[in-house]
């Protein structure tokens, strides 16, 4: 897939020249990469200084009036001719330098706001039972994962050790032998709320600065042992892998869609019934080295980062600036649109045939592992969101 950025969506990350240790806030465009930490002072010359340390931090925390001002400058700044040789002067090859975490992660929540992967998580460990339990067409479930362990895109993911209940009931400790991947989307948190302020619906646009691409990889057979009765522990805090670009929520207006119609009534702090979408309709693409294994579709994902960020501050808690949250597995209903090798192959039960001849249950040391998403553009073309990838490691 093209990794064109082109100029409008601009996207945002942080970047090393080679040879040198100074981090650079860069600006995606077209193919290249934009140095907006030397460009500041000219594009926007009063938001400079928010950009001289190297990392998103500053800007995050400025507030939706400053994104909006940056966004709306840097977009007319490129689409003028007349600057055509300035821009040039600040723009290198994304191949030709080293792209970095692009902001100190706070806070990391993961959710499980996709009732197709629910449900077929739920029919698999739970055949005979319900498969999503009561609570989740109520709230967005989630758990808190480990901020440490959010690495860069093309970070090695080296394979976790921990203990595993076997099937003839020993439990041993070694290397997980049921790796999996999540293909997720997350959302960056820019603005800040307050201790005890819940952020309700209709503020969310103020402190959701944009999305980035997710992998929160899963040892599912250390997860299956730990989990009961308190959630995921080490089966999932080993690492978690983004996108080094940042797309903000302004380049996405055209991909908002409403929602899935809801069966269950929501509770007036979730009820987005008639308030502004929240759905957005990206198209993701998992790749086992070459291959396309997947496609699962975000749009149809039963709750938004808005009812997840409400749900996560209702009882008073704070977001920060950084702070990532993330939706959980993307599933589509059908089995090529399913973000995850235990729905792939359910549970390991039917391997999946890949174009060698060979198959996979799980993950094998070596594999790398893609996720892009495209979106829809305000022309009708598509915007490239970027990819996160990653190779496991013994």
């Amino acid at each position: 897939m093209s990794g064109d950025f082109g100029r409008f969506t601009p996207p945002y990350g942080s970047f090393v020249v080679p040879g040198e240790s100074r981090r650079r806030v860069g600006v995606g465009v077209d193919t290249d990469v934009l140095d907006l930490t030397t460009a500041a002072p000219v594009v926007v010359p009063d938001h400079a200084d928010l950009f001289a340390e190297g990392s998103l931090d500053a800007f995050l925390a400025a507030g939706f009036e400053t994104w909006h001002d940056v966004r709306h400058a840097l977009t007319e700044w490129l689409g003028d001719e007349a600057h055509t040789k300035v821009v040039d002067h600040h723009l290198s090859p994304v191949d030709q330098v080293e792209l970095v975490l692009p902001f100190t992660v706070g806070d990391f929540v993961d959710f499980y706001a996709s009732e197709r992967h629910a449900t077929n998580l739920g029919r698999i460990f739970r055949p005979d039972g319900e498969a999503l339990l009561p609570n989740w067409k109520h709230l967005p479930v989630g758990y808190h994962g480990r901020s440490g362990t959010v690495v860069v895109s093309g970070t090695p993911v080296k394979r976790p050790n921990g203990q595993r209940h076997t099937s003839t009931d020993d439990v041993v400790f070694g290397p997980s032998v049921r790796l999996d991947i999540e293909a997720e989307v997350g959302f960056v948190v820019g603005a800040g709320s307050e201790l005890g302020e819940p952020v309700p619906l209709a503020d969310a646009q103020r402190h959701v600065f944009g999305v980035c691409l997710v992998n929160d990889w899963s040892a599912r057979d250390l997860q299956a042992w730990e989990y009961v009765p308190l959630g995921p522990f080490l089966g999932k805090s080993f690492a978690t892998s983004v996108s080094p670009w940042v797309v903000p929520m302004e380049a996405l207006e055209s991909a908002r869609t409403h929602p899935p119609e809801r069966d269950v009534a929501l509770l007036p702090y979730l009820d987005d019934d008639g308030a502004q979408p929240w759905a957005l309709d990206l198209h993701l693409e998992i790749r086992l080295g070459d291959e396309v294994i997947s496609r699962p579709p975000f749009a149809g994902l039963y709750w938004t980062a808005a009812q997840m960020l409400a749900h996560m501050t209702v009882n008073g808690a704070t977001v920060r600036p950084g702070d990532l949250f993330a939706s959980g597995t993307v599933s589509g209903p059908d089995r090529d649109q399913r973000g995850s090798f235990i729905e792939l192959t359910w549970n390991g039960v039917e391997p999946l045939p890949l174009g060698d001849g060979s198959t996979r249950a799980f993950l094998e040391n070596g594999d790398t592992v893609t996720i892009s998403a495209t979106a829809p553009g305000p022309g009708g073309e598509d915007l490239w969101l970027g990819e996160v990838t990653g190779t496991i490691e013994a």
